[in-house]
């Protein structure tokens, strides 16, 4: 039963990987061209709600939610949350297919790096899930370092467009995304109790805070900057800080002895070298540079015609 639960899990994982992948590059193209000004307000999502593309993003990013909801349900958050950086393996060959871009050997090998990591870290960490229920202090406490540490990071940012803003705007997303994963989690036992029981209680609430919170800040990421800025450091913080919460605050346990950290440590830098290297691989601004000379091409077809 136990075998069954786990392969839902990380088979749910893939798929809202690949839903998270699709929904990144539709998404990140909408925003691109939204003016600056409008970064971190309502103003931008309801700019955004009226272009075919983001609102295909949108809806690309709800099935994943779903696939990622019912793999939280079945497995820890760890496992989870680092499956879904493979997300970051479908992002780049999609906008490459989208732009019409070439993929190099350095890409591959990114690739590679990023699966032997993630194999490295779960076979020799066997994470261990642990509980969805906590004390009240401990729900305060996470939600409260959550919120301080993403506010740190939109302070950090910036006023100006550029790699700063949507590198530091990419890591509050990470965080936001962690915490829509514990939230999830916990709303995902809360169901398994009953509708009535799940409407009834705060974290589903939460996570919806969450939701609109993570939605926001990485629709400012993308829009301040290139995938090769935002797309990386959110694939990374996420996994990372809900492996931190998953730990800390809700039991989830990883193998620490003998020659184990050692492979784990290996594991991480592996995955986070290879998140890195893709995110700054020729590809990326290539497929950045078809969606600017695409925007270019239409403004000039639009000035030309009178608009």
């Amino acid at each position: 039963m136990r075998h069954l639960r786990d392969v839902i899990a990380v088979a749910a994982a893939l798929g809202a990987a690949l839903g998270y992948a699709a929904s990144s590059v539709m998404q990140q193209r909408a925003a691109q061209d939204e003016p600056a000004d409008e970064a971190l307000k309502p103003g931008l999502l309801l700019r955004l709600v009226c272009q075919p593309l983001w609102l295909a993003g949108l809806a690309a990013d709800g099935l994943a939610y779903m696939l990622q909801f019912v793999a939280l349900g079945h497995g820890s958050i760890t496992v989870v949350q680092l499956l879904l950086v493979s997300g970051l393996l479908f992002a780049l060959p999609l906008g490459a297919l989208v732009a019409r871009c070439p993929i190099g050997r350095s890409d591959v090998l990114a690739g590679g790096l990023v699966v032997v990591g993630l194999a490295t870290f779960l076979t020799v960490a066997a994470p261990a899930g642990g509980r969805a229920e906590a004390p009240i202090a401990t729900w305060v406490a996470v939600g409260a370092g959550g919120a301080v540490t993403m506010g740190a990071f939109v302070l950090l940012a910036g006023p100006r467009p550029g790699v700063r803003r949507a590198t530091t705007l990419g890591a509050a997303a990470g965080i936001a995304n962690a915490l829509v994963a514990v939230f999830s989690k916990a709303s995902a036992h809360l169901l398994a109790h009953g509708l009535l029981h799940a409407a009834t209680s705060w974290q589903p609430y939460a996570l919806v805070a969450a939701g609109v919170a993570s939605l926001m800040l990485s629709s400012s990421a993308f829009q301040a900057g290139s995938l090769a800025a935002s797309l990386p450091v959110l694939t990374v913080v996420d996994p990372v800080a809900a492996t931190i919460i998953g730990t800390l605050f809700f039991g989830e346990s990883l193998t620490i002895s003998g020659m184990a950290p050692l492979a784990e440590v290996g594991g991480i830098a592996a995955i986070v070298a290879g998140v890195f290297m893709l995110g700054n691989s020729p590809l990326v601004q290539c497929t950045q540079g078809a969606g600017a000379a695409e925007s270019g091409e239409y403004e000039a077809a639009s000035r030309s015609s009178g608009h």
